[in-house]
């Protein structure tokens, strides 16, 4: 029975021993030799099926982070690193104005220029327009001068003083002129400073000038008119009025007084500021004229010159052509376009 049952074993070994070669069957399976001594561990052997955590060590697939490696791509970053190309801040660098300081110290010359001349204008758009007057063409004045200090005669006397002025006449029309103060007479040029000529000269004693009046302007209640600044008006017939005529013609000129401010080039240079002075012109004419009183005096008048501060009256009321010709210096002698006149 012994041998029987040692016989039936064995081939009871035999029969378990396919699954040994089962397991031996599978080739890559073989890595787990051990369960070769305990061929009754196969189940374990399966359960090395548990050896699928493996795949959590093909988890280094979880290499496939790598494109977080790849996140180095992240290293696109390197732009910030090219940032250094934020070196383009250099254009603020440029932006400091050292460079700046050249043209600053070019326009401080530019400024300090216009001064060296004695008539230069500044630049500024009022002054542009001052260079419109001929009277401040180069040699012009001086020529003029020379020309009405030609006309001066014998009965004059010497001459004292030359003046640039501008009259107002009844109609407050503006009119450019030259004045001359001698010994014996005022004389007042009508000068055309394009042609070079004396179109009309008055001559007006100065022992018989017996008032000068300086202030502001007045106008009838109802007039329309108005001029600022004040004005200076000379005086020499308290007897005559003028008439109704005269007051009404715009080309009257035998009134007794006549009226002068002062002219619109005077603030361009020194020269024509002294010579466009209206106050100087107003001590220069009274000495004059008190000096002619005492030497020749006028038969019937009082001897001396009475100085006056009061409104300078104006008979006009519409004025349209003294708004017209005074806005556009019709009485000066200027370029006008291609004109001058």
């Amino acid at each position: 029975m012994a041998a029987a049952d040692e016989k039936r074993t064995q081939p009871g070994e035999e029969e378990q021993q396919p699954p040994l070669g089962s397991t031996a069957a599978h080739p890559g399976h073989t890595e787990p030799p051990p369960p070769t001594e305990d061929p009754q561990q196969p189940p374990p052997t399966e359960d090395q099926g548990h050896t699928e955590p493996p795949p959590p060590t093909e988890d280094p697939g979880h290499t496939e982070q790598p494109p977080p490696t790849e996140d180095p791509g992240h290293t696109e970053q390197p732009p910030p690193t090219e940032d250094p190309g934020h070196t383009e801040q250099p254009p603020p660098t440029e932006d400091t104005e050292p460079s700046e300081g050249p043209e600053e110290r070019a326009a401080e010359v530019g400024a300090t220029r216009p001064p060296q001349s004695d008539n230069s204008v500044e630049p500024s758009l009022h002054h542009f327009k001052m260079r419109k007057f001929f009277v401040l063409r180069p040699g012009t004045l001086e020529q003029a001068i020379k020309d009405v200090t030609a006309l001066v005669e014998e009965v004059d006397g010497s001459l004292h003083s030359v003046w640039l002025m501008a009259e107002v006449d009844h109609w407050n029309n503006e009119k450019e002129r030259l004045v001359l103060i001698t010994d014996n007479s005022l004389l007042v040029f009508k000068y055309n400073f394009v042609m070079f000529n004396c179109d009309h000269i008055l001559r007006i004693p100065l022992n018989i000038i017996d008032r000068i009046s300086h202030g502001p302007f007045s106008f009838p209640k109802h007039s329309l008119l108005q001029r600022e600044g004040e004005g200076l008006r000379l005086f020499w017939d308290r007897q005559r009025e003028p008439s109704f005529t005269s007051r009404w013609n715009p080309f009257a000129i035998d009134f007794p007084f006549i009226t002068f401010i002062n002219h619109p080039v005077r603030s361009v240079s020194g020269t024509f500021a002294a010579m466009c002075h209206i106050e100087n012109f107003q001590e220069r004419i009274k000495e004059a004229a008190q000096k002619a009183h005492a030497m020749k005096p006028f038969p019937g008048k009082a001897n001396g010159v009475l100085v006056l501060k009061q409104p300078i009256h104006t008979d006009a009321y519409v004025g349209l052509m003294s708004f017209l010709g005074n806005q556009n210096k019709l009485g000066y002698s200027m370029a006008r376009g291609n004109l001058g006149f």
